[in-house]
């Protein structure tokens, strides 16, 4: 069966192009339906029969069962025949998505020389072959290897546990064919097909009810609605008809029975379903290059223009020295292939390899290299509410009693962990009858059950078992024996039980009730009070009526809850709050986010009232922020959107199409947008989003598909640790450009000057080669592993825009040539006063540059920190790297064998303590001008890295949210 369904692969019609199919589907949707009814398709295959058309659910739903019916040429009762099944599977194709194709290993590896950089190494190899200098062809091709492979191995296994990942759409289903119940693949299935639906499955295809029995089905998956939803069977009016939440009488593909059974007539699968709608929406949107991989490319470009400056300014000096033409131009080639740090690649794809490794341990799982970079230069977060921000998973957290005391609920989901608090004291059991009641009724009067913390029934009954398994009463449901039932429905919207006691049986029956409180209190003639069974006035009822408005408007769905000897004589018992509530860590991610400068945009198909109180309550939404619907959306286009959007805290009622238009305007200005989500509904926007970050528990698989980063266990601050990452990642590349361009510019200059102005080269071959292993080794590419310096969260986010080599790094990169370049010149004139070369002369020279590089590289470990403030030993790495190089190079110059070869000779501990002393100069410098910079910014105004125009637009709103940190939500006091 695996085999038949793969965990990530699926096929799309196997045997007519897709444009085609695509073309025809158009068709059929724009004409009317008297037109649908009359179009027939021939089968291809030149059998004189008609084929079926698609209805959409749209239209589906507004049609009669038996006109759906007729038009798809179905049997309900009986089902389809095994031949007419093998036709129509013949046109409409399989029940299933092909993602893509599976590309080959090979192809995917080659992919990978894409890369400006990789390009441009590419390139200097080939010029070095052509010059015969073999050595650095070899170097230069072993390190391009090195890069592409690193590269297509993470990437390799990151898609390998992407495959591991849980599946949206169900392998198997009931289908009624020939008159008998099948147990079949969903694959299988076909437009006319019959389908029967249980409690717990999920739905295999798109289905037009014709059967169904206290039906509700969870939808949040697809229209973001965290209350699942009741269905019928009678035809939708086509006023009432617009979005996908109102289509009572269609169960959809990949959604979850809640209660009851149904069955239904397939009129849509595979990219036929509304579900395959939104699939071919994230299909046709083309994901952007993330910011590291811009970044790249300019670094690219900007090494290959400065390549030819160099080229093009030694050979005009030569010129002007009167040097012979073409050796000029053989030396400025080889110093420009030189110049270009090949060892860049390898610390990029080795840092952003062990980065995406660190989050894997943190259960993140990144499909592209690049992507986890991405997070520190993110300025917006649009995020998902249900699944994402909240658990999916109703709770109660208030309770108020007939006579008025409020009880706080703890605790978040279908568990028993949490309390019961009632002025201070935990409630347990019996210990307040007034709480007690209202815990018993709603859960005997329940058809809910928890297995193992999971739900089986409806979301709002199985808040009412949790928090009757808070208190220690969930057993009550045992006690009692249900002699009679009222079934919940949409019209009286209550439901109702008369029982009997076990160990009481002789006694009267009682009834419990539970639903909407204009309802019950129809029901009720009493209250209790302290005690006292009394009448209820209409004063009570007032006071009630209050509390409920003031619970409902700040998000909690209210329930009233009651009993009595009969459904006329009930004692009004109380109202319960219940919410989806946060996830546990959410609001402090949040804090901390908004504080770094990040927005966050809440984007749910919910209603105000709801998505308004968890903004609220996290932190997001303040008495002065502005909440936006999907209609209004509507009602703009992308320019006028984007002149609002920036002071948006929340947009409701959002479909796909909405969060499309949120997305692109926040682009717009300029904004570098992560998209978080869990459902179907995301997959577009995650897909359009500079980074989408699909959950990994929850989410459907068409979004983890979109998506670029996977959270494995749902939890929101892994995205916290993510921009953490991304940011320390980012300071790492940037510290290695330094060292690295330092040090070649320094070697480069110092080997010009000797050829331009025809002094004795100061540096023999072997010394040179030993020079670039130091450059391009263990040393550099240590500084990629520096460990996340726990202060960059707090830091706002870098402007995408912006290169990596900044001004400030140029400058910093100059200074550190200079100083060594004058060092070294420095004890090569003192050496040489005798105005002749001896190896003594040459050792000092060589010695003193390497140390140099010792120095300078510690000094690069951080742009902004002292190497005491981040400890000398905080990288391990680095510390064995310099440890080996040192040693490495005493032995150079101590060890016979070796002296013969760099032509070395000993050195005195004097000499050695001189050149510590004097190529300390460089860290020195390096340290002195981050402390002024670090005075200035303490004088200055800190400035916002963010992009201009979105820093204007975004000032009020995040002095709004900074507000709304320090509030707390108060629906339950």
């Amino acid at each position: 069966m695996d085999n038949l369904l793969p965990p990530s692969r699926f096929s799309y019609f196997k045997k007519y192009p897709l444009h085609a199919i695509r073309k025809y589907l158009s068709t059929l949707r724009n004409q009317r339906a008297e037109d649908q009814v009359a179009r027939f398709q021939k089968i291809p295959n030149g059998e004189n029969e008609t084929m079926i058309p698609v209805l959409t659910s749209k239209k589906a739903s507004e049609l009669p069962v038996s006109e759906v019916a007729g038009i798809l040429q179905a049997d309900l009762q009986n089902g389809l025949n095994k031949c007419e099944v093998s036709h129509r599977r013949a046109f409409h194709g399989w029940n299933e998505f092909d993602i893509s194709e599976d590309e080959p290993l090979w192809k995917k590896y080659i992919s990978q020389f894409k890369n400006p950089l990789i390009m441009l190494l590419l390139a200097s190899a080939v010029i070095s072959v052509l010059m015969h200098q073999f050595d650095d062809a070899v170097s230069i091709t072993v390190a391009i290897l090195i890069v592409v492979t690193v590269a297509f191995v993470q990437e390799y296994r990151s898609e390998k546990s992407l495959e591991e990942l849980s599946k949206l759409v169900p392998p198997e289903c009931h289908c009624v064919r020939e008159g008998k119940l099948e147990h079949t693949l969903a694959r299988d299935l076909v437009p006319g097909d019959t389908v029967c639906l249980s409690v717990g499955d999920r739905v295999p295809a798109d289905l037009r009810l014709f059967e169904a029995v206290d039906l509700s089905i969870d939808e949040s998956s697809l229209t973001g609605e965290t209350t699942p939803c009741s269905k019928v069977t009678a035809p939708q009016p086509a006023a009432t008809n617009g979005d996908l939440a109102s289509r009572s009488n269609i169960a959809f593909m990949g959604t979850l029975v809640r209660c009851g059974k149904a069955k239904g007539i397939v009129i849509g699968t595979g990219e036929n379903s509304e579900f395959g709608e939104v699939f071919k929406m994230m299909q046709a949107e083309e994901a952007p290059k993330t910011p590291l991989q811009k970044s790249m490319d300019l670094l690219g470009k900007q090494l290959s223009f400065y390549s030819f400056g160099i080229i093009g300014i030694i050979m005009l000096v030569g010129w002007l020295l009167g040097k012979d033409i073409l050796e000029m131009f053989t030396i400025s080639v080889s110093l420009a292939v030189a110049a270009i740090p090949e060892g860049l690649p390898i610390v990029v794809t080795v840092t952003l390899a062990l980065g995406v490794m660190r989050m894997v341990k943190k259960r993140a799982i990144v499909k592209k290299l690049p992507i986890v970079e991405t997070l520190g230069c993110c300025n917006v977060i649009c995020s998902d509410k249900t699944g994402t921000l909240t658990k999916n998973e109703m709770t109660v957290t208030h309770i108020f009693t007939s006579d008025g005391l409020h009880a706080e609920v703890t605790g978040v989901g279908y568990n028993q962990f949490g309390e019961v608090i009632v002025d201070g004291d935990v409630v347990h059991g019996f210990y307040n009858p007034d709480v007690s009641r209202i815990v018993e009724a709603g859960c005997v009067c329940n058809d809910a059950v928890i297995r193992n913390n999971t739900l089986m029934g409806k979301p709002t009954e199985g808040a009412l078992i949790a928090l009757a398994m808070k208190m220690g009463l969930d057993g009550l449901q045992q006690d009692y024996i249900r002699k009679a039932e009222y079934p919940f429905s949409s019209e009286q919207k209550w439901m109702a039980v008369k029982c009997v006691h076990r160990t009481q049986q002789d006694r009267p029956e009682i009834c419990f009730m539970k639903g909407a409180y204009e309802q019950v209190i129809k029901y009720c003639t009493t209250y209790h009070s302290k005690g006292q069974t009394l009448t209820i006035t209409q004063q009570q009822r007032d006071l009630y009526q209050q509390e409920k408005a003031r619970m409902g408007s700040a998000g909690l769905r209210v329930l009233a809850v009651a009993s009595g000897p009969e459904l006329g004589q009930l004692t009004f018992l109380g109202l319960v709050g219940i919410i989806d509530p946060p996830r546990t860590g959410v609001k402090e991610a949040v804090t901390t986010l908004i504080a770094s400068g990040v927005s966050i945009k809440m984007i749910t198909g919910d209603s105000q009232e709801t998505a308004v109180a968890i903004a609220s309550r996290l932190g997001l939404y303040s008495k002065t922020s502005q909440s936006v619907s999907g209609e209004e959306i509507d009602a703009m286009d992308v320019q006028q959107l984007s002149q609002i959007v920036p002071k948006v805290a929340v947009f409701y009622r959002a479909s796909p199409r909405h969060k499309m238009k949120i997305i692109k305007s926040l682009q717009k200005n300029g904004a570098v947008v992560a998209m978080t989500g869990d459902g179907v509904n995301d997959a577009v926007a995650l897909k359009a989003a500079d980074i989408g970050v699909a959950m990994g528990q929850t989410g459907t698989d068409v979004c983890k598909e979109a998506a670029d980063m996977i959270l494995v266990d749902d939890d929101f601050q892994t995205i916290m640790s993510a921009i953490e990452e991304g940011k320390g990642i980012y300071n790492n590349i940037k510290n290695f450009v330094r060292f690295q361009l330092s040090t070649s510019i320094a070697a480069l200059t110092l080997i010009s000057l000797a050829t331009l102005m025809n002094f004795p080269n100061p540096l023999n071959a072997m010394q040179i080669l030993w020079i670039n292993i130091i450059m391009d080794g263990p040393p550099a590419q240590s500084l990629g592993v520096e460990p996340v310096d726990k202060d960059v969260i707090r830091k706002p986010p870098r402007n995408w825009k912006d290169s990596i080599l900044t001004k400030n790094l140029i400058l910093k990169i100059l200074v550190s040539s200079i100083i060594i370049v004058c060092g070294t010149l420095f004890v090569f004139w003192r050496e040489l006063r005798d105005n002749v070369i001896t190896p003594r002369d040459t050792t000092m020279t060589f010695t003193c540059f390497v140390f140099f590089d010792m120095f300078n590289a510690l000094s690069s470990r951080s742009q902004t920190k002292s190497v005491f403030e981040i400890g000398l030993c905080s990288n391990k790495m680095f510390c064995y790297a310099v440890l080996g190089s040192i040693m490495g190079q005493l032995l150079v110059i101590y060890f016979p064998p070796l002296q013969k070869v760099f032509q070395t000779e000993s050195l005195s501990i004097l000499d050695l303590l001189f050149l510590l002393g004097l190529t300390s100069s460089v860290c020195i410098v390096a340290e002195i001008i981050k402390k002024v910079e670090r005075s200035r910014e303490k004088i200055q105004k800190p400035v916002s890295s963010t992009s201009p125009s979105f820093l204007e637009m975004t000032k009020a709103s995040q002095h709004l949210q900074g507000l709304a940190l320090g509030e707390e939500w108060t629906a339950a006091d």
